[in-house]
């Protein structure tokens, strides 16, 4: 008989023949399963962690940027503001309570004289130098209601302001100093700068460029920059003082401020002394400008508020910060030692000595540069006053333009005075 033994053993039920296999699966889940919990958990918590951070980082820079997106809506809010004490605060749409920089009282003197002289068009920013803080920021317009709320940001022809950046140009790269005389023919308010040479027979204009500033005397500075200082070096010093360019966070709504390169000799001329209506600067700029000459060259960026409070919650908002370095303290120490004349024997002399403020204002130094020039947009004559005080230890720097019609109102040095004293008034 034929013997299946051999076959029996090899017809064995399937976990009997897979016995093996099914030991080292069973092993092989056994160490698995935890190991893919294991995985599963620490991706869960990887994500969480970077849920997290991102939640943080986003939180932290919404909370670093807060401050400049709420700019233009301060500035929006500044007339409908809540004085209390020393404090201006105002209310956000979403309810952010905001305190800002404003000095009430300074704020209320400007508004109140603008609406007593009632000029066709105004705006006046007081900075402190130091830190950008935005001591005052006014409008008014007989013309106009709605113009002041964006003029502070908008362009207009810059004037014999831009004699200042002239000097600085000058000063920086050792053409000039303060004692510098110059001969120069034309009148002292002359716009001909093909009749400014010298002549060379003599019998020319002579005058030192401090007396000059204070006098705002245009072959002076027309030649500076035709002569001493040229176009590539002017045009240098107008980019370190933020022409051209967008200066100032998105948040700060100011138009960039034009300089364009000057072609001809004659160009360079009136660009040197402002009578180029196509350089322009907004009020905020200038007024930065201003701050800068005061703050030993350093400009600070423009600030707003204060403080910021949603739901209780105090929210952070960015520290002062130095936009750009414009000129050294050496030519800081210079320009403003020129414009020092502008309030005693120069252009502004009169409004500073026949206000209420004129005594208070004579017991201290103040460095100031008028300018003055006819404009388009909008139609009118146009009056800059510029200024800083104390000279020597500046607290507030301020700009005003005014825009008088046919008839006449009131100068821009005339608000700038009525600043000044309001401000150290407040000292006594």
């Amino acid at each position: 008989m034929q013997d299946f033994k051999h076959l029996a053993r090899r017809k064995k039920n399937f976990f009997q023949r897979h016995w093996q296999s099914a030991a080292l699966g069973t092993a092989v889940a056994a160490l698995c399963i935890p190991l893919t919990v294991m995985l599963i958990r620490k991706g869960a918590q990887a994500v969480s962690v970077w849920k997290d951070t991102r939640s943080q980082i986003e939180l932290k820079v919404r909370s670093t940027s807060l401050g400049d997106e709420l700019f233009s809506t301060a500035s929006s809010l500044i007339p409908s503001a809540v004085s209390n004490g020393d404090l201006l605060t105002a209310t956000t749409p979403d309810g952010t309570m905001l305190n800002l920089s404003i000095n009430p009282l300074l704020q209320q003197r400007v508004q109140r004289y603008l609406e007593q002289t009632r000029p066709l068009y105004a705006i006046f920013v007081a900075l402190e130098p130091a830190t950008g803080r935005v001591l005052s920021l006014a409008g008014y317009s007989t013309a106009d209601q709605n113009w002041q709320q964006n003029a502070a940001y908008q362009v207009y022809p810059m004037a014999s302001l831009f004699k200042m950046v002239t000097a600085a140009a000058a000063l920086e790269n050792r053409k000039i100093n303060p004692t510098t005389v110059l001969e120069f023919r034309g009148r002292l308010v002359s716009e001909t700068p093909k009749n400014w040479d010298p002549s060379p027979k003599g019998r020319n204009n002579r005058m030192d460029l401090t007396d000059a500033m204070g006098k705002s005397v245009n072959p002076v500075y027309g030649l500076i920059a035709s002569e001493l200082v040229g176009k590539e070096q002017l045009a240098q010093t107008c980019n370190r003082f933020g022409f051209n360019r967008s200066l100032f966070l998105p948040g700060v709504p100011a138009l960039p401020s034009p300089a364009p390169v000057a072609e001809t000799l004659n160009d360079l001329r009136l660009q040197g002394c402002g009578l180029d209506h196509n350089l322009q600067v907004s009020p905020i700029h200038a007024a930065v400008i201003t701050a800068a000459i005061a703050n030993r060259g350093s400009m600070m960026a423009p600030r707003l508020i204060d403080q910021a409070i949603r739901d209780g919650k105090e929210l952070k908002i960015p520290e002062q910060r130095e936009l750009v370095k414009v000129i050294s303290p050496e030519t800081s120490n210079n320009l403003t030692r020129m414009l020092l004349t502008t309030v005693t024997t120069g252009t502004s002399r009169k409004a500073f000595r026949n206000h209420e403020g004129a005594k208070l204002l004579s017991e201290m130094k103040v460095a100031a540069k008028t300018g003055s020039i006819d404009g388009d947009n909008p139609k009118g004559r146009y009056s800059w006053f510029a200024a800083f005080a104390p000279a020597e230890q500046p607290r507030i720097a301020l700009v005003a333009l005014v825009i008088n019609g046919d008839k006449w109102k009131i100068k821009a040095s005339h608000l700038g005075e009525q600043a000044l004293s309001e401000f150290f008034r407040q000292d006594r």
